[in-house]
């Protein structure tokens, strides 16, 4: 049954947008826990079969997970998930996450409200925290966090295009956090509270040396992903 808005005469579906998030959910934890493994076909029907929902919530989930770079959508071919990051591919990605994030840093520091310095500075206050048990759940709340943090620094420097293309850079980085180590969450915390200091502070230079050193320390605690047989595909150079 509908229910009201609180304004006379509208109306909303009851369940409808419970439902969406929830099927959005169920396979961003397949593809993230790899149950649908990087790179393959996804099957719409199969999924909407065992997620007990018709094809159209898969197809909206999907739809969504492309944006966030996490499946590709090909003509004629269907969605597919996203191939895991190899060696080179990882490099490239901080690489360019340097170029783009410190210059991020810097101009928060100069161009950022008042609004917007209490915003990051309380985001990095807040605990980071990796929950006990397996797979993606497990780093759901800290990759959320994280996410929260850059894109409220990519929000203050005032450029939707670097704040999207950022946005983007996060999400190939996703498929690899089954392989985060628990033990650098708290270190990211540490991180995270120099950046934000350096951009409430104003400070642009700062701001960027805190947000590059805190790009090559996360490189490095991801590193040890690729030098385990079976996990993230390395480069066969």
């Amino acid at each position: 049954m509908a229910q009201q808005d609180g304004r006379e005469g509208r109306l909303r579906p009851a369940r409808r947008l419970t439902l969406a998030e929830d099927v959005y959910e169920s396979i961003k934890t397949l593809v993230m826990d790899h149950i649908l493994p990087p790179g393959e076909r996804v099957n719409i029907d199969a999924l909407a079969r065992e997620l007990d929902v018709s094809p159209t919530p898969v197809r909206e989930a999907l739809a969504r997970l492309e944006a966030d770079g996490l499946v590709r959508k090909r003509p004629l071919s269907g969605y597919s998930t996203t191939p895991l990051l190899t060696r080179a591919e990882f490099d490239d990605l901080f690489e360019v996450r340097h170029l783009l994030e410190g210059e991020t840093a810097a101009r928060a520091a100069t161009h950022a409200s008042a609004e917007a310095r209490q915003r990051i500075s309380a985001e990095a206050a807040a605990s980071i925290d990796v929950e006990a048990g397996d797979g993606y759940r497990r780093h759901a709340a800290f990759t959320a966090l994280d996410a929260r943090f850059h894109d409220l620094i990519a929000d203050a420097a005032g450029s939707p295009l670097l704040r999207d293309s950022i946005t983007r850079l996060h999400a190939h980085l996703h498929l690899h956090r089954l392989y985060f180590p628990v033990s650098g969450a708290s270190d990211t915390h540490t991180e995270h509270q120099r950046v934000a200091a350096a951009i409430v502070a104003g400070d642009a230079a700062t701001a960027t040396e805190a947000m590059h050193a805190h790009l090559s320390a996360a490189r490095e605690r991801h590193l040890p992903a690729f030098d385990r047989p079976g996990d993230p595909p390395r480069d066969s150079a």
